[in-house]
C-alpha cells in the first residue's frame, strides 16, 4: 500500500485515477457502492440491539448492509434475519455471513431456510478453500452467494472459478486487495475472472480500507465494504467524502488519501 501511495503521490493523481491509467479504460468510477458491515454476536445484544445498529447505519447513509449468521441455531437466527429486515426494507439491501463455520448439512440448512427472504448474498458458508461444498451450496441454492476474502492468490481464485460452481450472473466475489499478495497479484486474479467471462463488477472486496476503495472506482469494481464502527481511526473513509445513498466518492488528493482521515493522521503523528 505504501508503495502504491507513493507511486500516485508522484504522479500527483489520486490512486484511483492512476490505476485507471495504467490498468483500467483511463476513466474512474466517481462514486463507489459501499455497504455497512456488521451484525456481530455480542453477550446481551438481543434482536432490539441489531435493529438499533442497522438504523444507525441507514442514519449514517448507508443503504445496505451486513449480518453475521451461524452463531446460533437457524431456528434462533432466522426471527434476527427477520428483524433486520424490518429495518433495511428490502431484502436486496441486507447480506448475510456465516464466515466459512458451516459443513454441508448445515450450510443447505440455512440455505432453504434463507431461500424465502431473497437476501443480496450468502457468505461464506463453508471453509474457504472447499470448491466442492461451495458448489454444491450453487447447485442447491437459487440467490447469490459470496467468497472469496480468504483467497490470496491468483491459482486459489482459478481453482475456485474451476470448481465451485460459482455463477457470473449472480454470484460475488470478495477477494481483498489488502489481505492477498498486493495489488499485482489482484490484477492477476481480475485477468483468472475475464478469461473465464466474468465482470470486475462482480467483485466486491472484502475490507472497508481507502486501498480497497481507490481500487474499486479504478479498476470498476462492483462496490467495497465497510466496517462504520470498529477498526477506528484505520478503517472508514476521508473525512470530505461522508457516505451519501449507500455511495463513498474518491477524495480530490494525490495517493490513498490517508491525509484526508484527521483521526488517523493524529495516530500517524504522535509515533514519528
Amino acid at each position: 500500500m505504501a508503495i502504491w501511495d507513493i507511486v500516485a503521490k508522484v504522479e500527483n493523481k489520486p490512486l484511483a485515477q492512476l490505476l485507471a491509467e495504467r490498468f483500467g479504460d483511463g476513466e474512474v468510477d466517481r462514486r463507489v457502492s459501499v455497504y455497512a458491515a456488521g451484525g456481530y454476536y455480542h453477550p446481551g445484544k438481543e434482536i432490539q440491539g441489531l435493529q438499533e445498529e442497522m438504523r444507525d447505519y441507514l442514519e449514517m447513509g448507508y443503504v445496505a448492509t451486513k449480518m453475521k449468521i451461524g452463531g446460533v441455531p437457524l431456528e434462533e437466527d432466522l426471527p434476527r434475519v427477520e428483524a433486520a429486515l424490518e429495518v433495511v426494507g428490502e431484502a436486496s439491501r441486507l447480506a448475510v455471513d456465516a464466515n466459512g463455520r458451516f459443513g454441508l448439512q448445515d450450510t443447505l440448512a440455512f440455505a432453504d431456510g434463507l431461500a424465502p427472504f431473497g437476501v443480496r448474498w450468502y457468505e461464506e458458508a463453508g471453509d474457504p478453500l472447499d470448491y466442492a461444498l461451495q458448489r454444491q451450496l450453487c447447485e442447491h441454492y437459487g440467490g447469490p452467494t459470496a467468497t472469496g476474502e480468504n483467497l490470496f492468490s491468483h491459482q486459489d481464485v482459478r481453482n475456485l472459478l474451476r470448481h465451485g460452481g460459482m455463477r457470473p450472473d449472480r454470484d460475488i466475489l470478495q477477494m481483498d486487495p489488502v489481505l492477498s499478495y498486493g495489488l499485482v497479484e489482484y490484477l492477476r486474479m481480475l485477468d483468472e475472472l475475464r478469461i473465464r467471462g466474468w465482470s470486475p463488477r462482480q467483485c466486491i472486496p472484502h475490507g472497508g480500507h481507502q486501498f480497497a476503495l481507490n481500487i474499486a472506482a479504478g479498476l470498476k469494481l462492483g462496490g467495497n465494504e465497510s466496517y462504520p464502527r470498529v477498526f477506528a481511526p484505520f478503517g472508514g473513509f476521508a473525512d470530505s467524502t461522508p457516505v451519501e445513498n449507500g455511495y463513498v466518492a474518491i477524495p480530490a488528493m494525490p495517493g490513498i488519501g490517508f491525509e484526508d482521515k484527521a483521526e488517523l493522521m493524529k495516530v500517524f503523528h504522535a509515533h514519528l
